[in-house]
């Protein structure tokens, strides 16, 4: 027995099927922008995992950079608005 296997075993963890890696990766060719609209159909899975971990940290990128706008642009206004209110709201999110 392979001490992946027996390492599976071990802990309790159930073994992901090849049939259900191919469905989280086809779950996951249609979410990537990048990898959606490009018109071949073939791409790798390790591609797709590259692509959507890349996705992923430009997202995180984009929410940091729109929580530091919302922090300067609640700087400018009166605190006791209603915009300071939602940009508050916001930011917490």
């Amino acid at each position: 027995m392979s001490s992946r296997r027996s390492r599976q075993q071990s802990s309790g963890s159930t073994r992901i099927s090849d049939d259900q890696i191919i469905d989280l990766v086809s779950k996951l060719r249609q979410l990537v922008p990048e990898i959606r609209h490009r018109r071949s159909d073939k791409v790798s899975a390790s591609k797709v995992l590259q692509e959507t971990c890349n996705y992923i940290r430009n997202l995180h990128r984009e929410v940091d950079d729109l929580s530091e706008r919302l922090s300067q642009l609640l700087t400018t206004i009166d605190s006791d608005s209603a915009e300071a209110s939602i940009i508050r709201s916001l930011i917490s999110q």
